[in-house]
């Protein structure tokens, strides 16, 4: 019986039987993990409410035939109760939980960089330190950018002209010049380029003080832009306040 321990988030769960449930994780070393919870569901449960969603536990496994097995949980953080009290920071939570779930899908793929953002996100949503869905966007094309998908701000991204540019198209990977724009290109206010720039590189002074349109039109680009690149429909996003832009 091999045993390992890691720290991990918890990003997702399902009922297995009529006691245990599959605990979804991003950890630290061996990036996603699906383990059972045996006799979780009990109300003498040993693990309790550790392992609820945006938990962030130091967990002990070990590897079973299709699906590894917790025997040890100590929690961490207190992510999980501060998220879960303020309802704006807790769809904001499962909007990042499920885009993680997405990006890390290869199990046992080491992805510190993914894991750090994560609990840099969740920590920030806990405190309270900004506006929910702006955390919540910066995370976004913060995490795009760990898995390769940096948005073009400055320079075009087909041709590398550098700015000022005036035009989005999340098919060629962010903003892009007059003469590469397609007709179907989005044409963004200022502000809100000004404003996808900061929230890429966390510049907090310059996302604090932005304005609410800046904030929905920014919304709704990183949206399309995130739901292009990963080819499928982030559900959670559906219960985020700010409305959704469909290019």
């Amino acid at each position: 019986m091999k045993l390992y321990r890691d720290q991990g988030v918890v990003l997702r769960t399902h009922d297995l039987g009529e006691a245990d449930r599959i605990i979804t994780f991003l950890t630290r070393r061996n990036g996603q993990v699906r383990a059972v919870a045996k006799g979780i569901r009990r109300t003498k449960s040993r693990f309790g409410a550790r392992l609820e969603p945006f938990a962030m536990v130091d967990a002990q496994f070990y590897e079973g035939r299709s699906l590894d097995i917790i025997t040890e949980v100590s929690t961490m953080s207190s992510f999980a109760g501060k998220i879960g009290r303020d309802y704006d920071s807790y769809t904001c939570a499962s909007a990042m939980a499920e885009v993680t779930d997405k990006l890390t899908s290869q199990e046992g793929l080491p992805d510190e960089g993914q894991y750090l953002l994560l609990v840099g996100a969740l920590n920030a949503l806990s405190l309270k330190a900004h506006d929910p869905e702006s955390i919540l966007a910066s995370y976004i094309l913060r995490s795009l950018a760990n898995a390769g998908w940096a948005l073009a701000i400055g320079n075009c991204a087909t041709c590398g002209t550098p700015g000022p540019l005036h035009r989005f198209d999340v098919r060629a990977g962010g903003m892009v010049c007059e003469s590469c724009a397609p007709r179907s290109a989005a044409h963004p206010h200022n502000e809100t380029v000004q404003l996808l720039a900061a929230l890429q590189i966390g510049d907090w002074d310059i996302v604090d003080r932005s304005g609410l349109t800046a904030r929905h039109e920014s919304a709704g680009l990183v949206t399309a832009y995130l739901q292009w690149h990963i080819e499928r429909k982030v559900k959670s996003l559906d219960m985020v306040g700010t409305p959704l832009i469909h290019l």
